[in-house]
């Protein structure tokens, strides 16, 4: 009788942890739906993109950067749902080398930009230039630009006077748009009480010192107001890295355990 249960054992038992398994399989799933609705919010914003009539001005379109990044994320996450499912050791293997692939990648482009900070700096200030450029061009642009100057409390990149960059916006006599020497409203502070919003709160400005210019707007530059934020919120970014981090380095050691699990699985029956 202990001789039958000895074997009945032997034959049961499995080298694979079923509860590595399922949980790499949940993981994996999770992000893999969460890939189909980044997909499905880049082809949304195309679609509604292409219906307008606003010109696009940058070569890289964020509703394709969110289709690529989806994409990417659904091969990933589809090899660890199915290899982790199968007990696939190629599909795996890709999924570990991928996930390290990505996070390395990460990791490199967070040490540049820490060692290399005023380029990156630079960098950014071409790409702000440019959206402040373009701003009444592409409807995309208009919203992030809209979107960083009323969250950071700021204007313009350097200061307030970089709207002249833009040609309704721009300060000089030459210049016969209506909104001369105007920065958008959302550099304005807000006024409490307010029940409409003065779109027309910032016509003028770029004409006011900087005294006469704080009383209606924020005349601080983004670039000033991120060098700030990030400082007051150090426990949050590195919170935000870790969290972005973490998922990453747990799917890769579940992963490599599961693959050796399932070798060490292999090597018995043979």
């Amino acid at each position: 009788m202990d001789r039958q249960q000895s074997l009945n054992r032997v034959e049961t038992f499995s080298f694979v942890n079923p509860w590595i398994r399922y949980f790499l399989f949940f993981f994996s799933f999770l992000f893999w739906v969460f890939s189909l609705l980044i997909v499905a919010i880049g082809v949304y914003a195309k679609v509604q993109k292409a219906t307008d009539t606003v010109r696009d001005t940058f070569l890289i379109d964020p509703a394709v950067i969110l289709i690529v990044v989806g994409v990417v994320m659904f091969f990933i996450t589809f090899c660890g749902c199915i290899g982790a499912l199968r007990e696939n050791i190629r599909l795996l293997k890709t999924f570990s080398f991928s996930l390290t692939l990505v996070f390395l990648t990460q990791l490199v482009i967070a040490v540049l930009g820490f060692f290399y900070s005023d380029q990156t700096r630079d960098a950014l200030g071409k790409f702000v230039k440019k959206a402040i450029t373009h701003y009444r061009d592409d409807l995309d642009l208009q919203n992030l630009m809209d979107y960083i100057q009323k969250e950071f409390k700021c204007c313009g990149w350097n200061n307030y006077t970089d709207w002249s960059w833009n040609l309704y916006f721009n300060c000089t006599h030459e210049n016969p748009s209506s909104e001369r020497c105007a920065v958008p409203y959302s550099c304005c502070t807000p006024v409490p009480g307010e029940a409409m919003i003065n779109t027309m709160c910032g016509f003028g400005v770029q004409t006011q010192n900087y005294l006469e210019a704080n009383k209606s707007i924020y005349p601080v530059g983004c670039a000033d107001r991120a060098v700030m934020w990030i400082e007051s919120h150090l426990l949050l970014v590195g919170a935000l890295a870790l969290g972005l981090a973490l998922p990453q380095i747990a799917g890769i050691v579940l992963s490599q355990i599961l693959i050796s699990q399932i070798q060490d699985e292999i090597t018995s029956v043979l």
